[in-house]
């Protein structure tokens, strides 16, 4: 497995890599979002642990350049707060770490983050349709179908869980790591059109007082 660190902090990616590189994992270093950017280019890695406050180009924005390549990516940042770790989560990162954090920790969060990646690489097959999760696509009938990234991920969170009726509020956290705080009507839109754009209206249930349930037939 091959990591990219990008760190402006040289003492505490010194650390990180010494540690990682000790259980298997190889490693390269970047300092600042530019540098790490062109590494991105040249080189295909399997997990990027990523600052937040990066010069030149800042971990958020590098996020946006990561994302369409489909690597699971850690924010690791001295910023504590919900706000900063849920920005991170919308962007599309797959966990965070919050400074100054212990090594076991941080072993675990990548041993995690990687397992969950590569144990969703491959694809699924259920009903009438595929999901290509190396593509984070779906296909019905051999056409594709255009859903959008919070489409895909609630999708492919109903598929995990078929046949278990799944509270909103539940839903609402897995989807868009957030809480509910009462407005289901983000959850039930995306609800509405997954029905609508695969027919799939006498599978995705309403269950009253709960939330929905894939309901599939063993």
């Amino acid at each position: 497995m091959k990591l990219l660190i990008v760190e402006d902090e040289k003492a505490i990616a010194d650390l990180m890599i010494m540690n990682l590189q000790r259980v298997g994992y190889q490693c390269d270093y970047a300092n600042d979002g530019d540098q790490a950017a062109t590494m991105l280019e040249k080189t295909s890695y399997d997990l990027v642990l990523l600052d937040i406050m990066l010069p030149k180009v800042n971990g958020y924005e590098l996020m946006e350049y990561i994302e369409p390549m489909h690597i699971p990516v850690i924010f690791i940042t001295a910023k504590g707060s919900i706000k900063d770790r849920v920005k991170g989560l919308h962007m599309g990162a797959d966990d965070y770490l919050v400074k100054p954090f212990a090594i076991d920790e941080l072993l675990a969060r990548v041993e995690s983050v990687l397992r969950r990646y590569h144990k969703g690489m491959e694809d699924i097959s259920i009903l009438d349709i595929v999901i290509h999760t190396r593509l984070r696509t779906v296909s019905q009938h051999d056409q594709t179908i255009p859903l959008t990234r919070k489409e895909y991920d609630l999708l492919l969170y109903l598929v995990q869980n078929k046949n278990i009726a799944l509270y909103r509020d539940t839903l609402y956290e897995k989807v868009w790591h957030d809480e509910l705080e009462g407005n289901t009507r983000t959850l039930d839109l995306h609800i509405q059109r997954l029905r609508k754009k695969l027919n799939w209206a006498p599978h995705i249930k309403t269950i009253f007082r709960i939330g929905y349930m894939l309901e599939v037939s063993e």
